[in-house]
C-alpha cells in the first residue's frame, strides 16, 4: 500500500523549526511494508492544507498528518480536514473532560479554547494522547478511486511518536493485504566523503533485490541496506547483505544501527571498565557535553577541564609557561601536556585535549584558520597530531569534537589514534 506524509506549520515553512517528524515517520512506514509516495510540508493556510490533502489523496491510499490541533487560532487542521472529507465537527465529551481533569491535575485553570482539541470529524476515531492535551483521529473516506485513509496526529514530537506507535502502527499493520516487509540495517561512518563510499560499496548489492542509500548528517554519514520479501527469508538475506558492507566499510564504520560516536565511546569504555577525561580548548566543553548527553556516562566520564587562555591551560592542566612560548597555545606540544594534567588530575584511564582556532578570526600564516590539535594519553601512550580543517567555526568545533572522540575510540580498541579521518593534513 501507498502512504503519503503531511506536515503542516508556518514554523516548518519559514524553517524556524527542523521536521524530523516526517522523516521518524517515513522510517516506521517504510519498516512495515508502506511504499511512502510523498512528502508534503505547508503552512498554516486552510486553502494550503485542504489543497495538500486532496493531491495527497489522489497519490495514496493513506495520509498521515501531523500538526495543527492545537488550541489556537491558527491550528487549523481538524476543522480543514472536516471540510475535505465533508463531516460536520462534533465534541467528543470523553475528551473534554480528559482535558479538564488534566488542567485541574496541574492546579491550572483550563482556557476554553481548550475545548477545540475535542473536537472532531463526525465517524472519526479518537487516537488516545497520554503525553498532551491534543489527541490524534483517523478516519476513513469512499472516493471514485476506492477508500482512502486519514491520519491526523499533533506536531509536538513526544506527543506523535506516542500515538504513532501505539494508535496507528498496529492499525496500519492491520490494513496491509499482504506479507511482504521491508527490513534494513544501518551503517555509521565517519573519515570518508559521500563520494567515495558510493564507490567503495559499489557492485556488492544487487540493485534488483537490495536497496542501498546514503545520508549524509555532518561529520558523519550512514550507509543503509533495505531487503524486501517475504519475513521468512528476510533475517538471512539482510544478514548477507550487511556482512558484505560491513566488509567493504572496513575502519571507516564506527558503529551500526541507530547509534552515534559518542554512544559508541561509551558502550567502548563500559565494556572495557576504563575511564576517560578531557580537556578542552577550542571545542569549548562541547566534548565533555557529547559524552554525557550518553545515558549511564558517569561509569566512565571522569570529568574536564576547559581551559581556553594560556593562564588556565597553565594553572589548572600543568602546561609549561616555557612550552607554551616556544611552540604556542596551539600546538602538538600544548595539547600533549593538556591531557597529561588532564589524566593526572582526574585519574582516568585515557584523556583527550583539543587546541586550535575555530576562526573566523585569530589565524596565521603558519596557522590558519581550522587548525588543530588534538593529543591522548594513557598508560600505554601519548598521541598527538595536527589537523588542518574546513568550515566556519561550529563545523570546526563539531568535526574536531567527532576526531577527538574517534581518537578515544581506536585507543580503548587498541588501535593507532592517529589513522582517525582521512581528513588530517
Amino acid at each position: 500500500m501507498r502512504a503519503a506524509i503531511l506536515s503542516t506549520g508556518d514554523e516548518l515553512t519559514t524553517g524556524r523549526t527542523l521536521d524530523t517528524n516526517a522523516q521518524f515517520i517515513a522510517d516506521q512506514l517504510l519498516a512495515l511494508g508502506y511504499e511512502v509516495t510523498a512528502m508534503m510540508t505547508v503552512g498554516d493556510f486552510p486553502d494550503r492544507i485542504e489543497s495538500a490533502w486532496r493531491t495527497l489523496f489522489e497519490r495514496a491510499e493513506i495520509v498521515v498528518s501531523t500538526g495543527g490541533l492545537g488550541p489556537t487560532a491558527d491550528d487549523l487542521t481538524t476543522e480543514t480536514v472536516a471540510r475535505v472529507i465533508g463531516r460536520p465537527l462534533l465534541r467528543d465529551e470523553a475528551t473534554a473532560q480528559r482535558i479538564r481533569d488534566l488542567f485541574e491535575s496541574m492546579g491550572r485553570k483550563m482556557p476554553e479554547n481548550n475545548l477545540k482539541q475535542a473536537m472532531f470529524p463526525e465517524g472519526a476515531v479518537i487516537l488516545r494522547n497520554d503525553l498532551g492535551t491534543a489527541p490524534g483521529f483517523r478516519f476513513a473516506l469512499e472516493t471514485s478511486a476506492g477508500v482512502r485513509h486519514g491520519v491526523v496526529m499533533p506536531g509536538v514530537p513526544r506527543e506523535m511518536k506516542h500515538i504513532l506507535a501505539e494508535e496507528v502502527l498496529p492499525w496500519m499493520r492491520s490494513l496491509r493485504d499482504d506479507a511482504s516487509e521491508w527490513r534494513s540495517h544501518t551503517f555509521q561512518t565517519f573519515g570518508i566523503s559521500e563520494s567515495a563510499l558510493d564507490e567503495m560499496v559499489a557492485g556488492v548489492l544487487d540493485p534488483n533485490t537490495t536497496r542501498l542509500a546514503f545520508r549524509a548528517a555532518f561529520p558523519q554519514i550512514s550507509v543503509r541496506v533495505t531487503v524486501h520479501g517475504a519475513p521468512a527469508e528476510l533475517d538471512e538475506r539482510l544478514a548477507r547483505a550487511a556482512a558484505a558492507i560491513r566488509e567493504r566499510l572496513g575502519e571507516f564504520c564506527y558503529g551500526e544501527g541507530d547509534t552515534t560516536m559518542e554512544e559508541e565511546v561509551g558502550r567502548l569504555l563500559t565494556d572495557a571498565g576504563a575511564t576517560v577525561a578531557v580537556a578542552e580548548s577550542c571545542t569549548g566543553g562541547l566534548i565533555g557535553h557529547r559524552l554525557t548527553n550518553v545515558a549511564g556516562s558517569s561509569a566512565y566520564f571522569r570529568g574536564g577541564v576547559v581551559a581556553y587562555s594560556n593562564r588556565v591551560k597553565n594553572s589548572a592542566l600543568g602546561v609549561a609557561i616555557e612550552t607554551l612560548d616556544r611552540h604556542g597555545a596551539v600546538s602538538p606540544q600544548v595539547a600533549e601536556e593538556m591531557a597529561r594534567g588532564a589524566r593526572a588530575a582526574t585519574g582516568a584511564d585515557y584523556a583527550i585535549a583539543t587546541t586550535g582556532i575555530a576562526g573566523p578570526g585569530g589565524g596565521s600564516a603558519d596557522k590558519p584558520v581550522g587548525t588543530v590539535c588534538i593529543a591522548l594519553e594513557s598508560a600505554r601512550a601519548t598521541y598527538s597530531h595536527r589537523y588542518q580543517l574546513w568550515g566556519n567555526r561550529e563545523w570546526v568545533k563539531l568535526l574536531t569534537s567527532q576526531i577527538a572522540l574517534d581518537w578515544v575510540r581506536r585507543a580503548v580498541l587498541g588501535e593507532d589514534p592517529t589513522r582517525s579521518s582521512v581528513l588530517r593534513k
